[in-house]
């Protein structure tokens, strides 16, 4: 009877235990929390998806103006800061294509920025202004106090 009594018991305790139901004396699993770290470099400022650089072919054409009517700077509420450039003008003819250059700030937080057109010379093209609107990513940049120059003009300040 003991006998028949213990191989009871030991069924049971084993039904118990495959049941699926977890024993009330588990601990809830902790998930690892992740921790954020601050990289130790920030990327140079430089020009970000700036469509209009140069490309391979330009030694081909010619470097023709461009008539610039309004600059606008964009200061994107982000962090890091993201700095943008507006411009706002015509090219020569239809047949010109925009070229922008943004180059890193100088020794006295200048960002010079090269504003051209560049043309196929051997293209005949009707003589009529084309207007045009680029929005030039200029990036993030340090602490301090910048200023934007155009073609020579400053069209902008901002502090960062």
């Amino acid at each position: 009877m003991i006998r028949k009594l213990l191989l009871f018991t030991l069924v049971v305790a084993f039904l118990a235990a495959c049941s699926g139901n977890p024993p009330a004396t588990e601990l809830p699993v902790n998930t690892p929390t992740p921790i954020m770290v601050e990289p130790t470099q920030r990327p140079l400022p430089g020009p970000i998806n700036n469509i209009y650089l140069p490309e391979p072919g330009d030694s081909n054409f010619s470097r023709g103006n461009v008539f610039i009517d309004s600059s606008d700077l964009l200061i994107m509420e982000s962090f890091p800061v993201q700095i943008a450039l507006v411009l706002r003008g015509n090219l020569p003819t239809p047949c010109n294509h925009l070229r922008v250059i943004a180059n890193p700030p100088d020794e006295q937080n200048r960002i010079q920025v090269d504003v051209y057109s560049v043309i196929d010379p051997a293209e005949t093209c009707i003589q009529v202004l084309e207007p045009f609107e680029a929005n030039i990513m200029l990036g993030s940049f340090p602490s301090g106090h910048y200023s934007v120059w155009v073609n020579g003009e400053m069209v902008a300040e901002f502090d960062a």
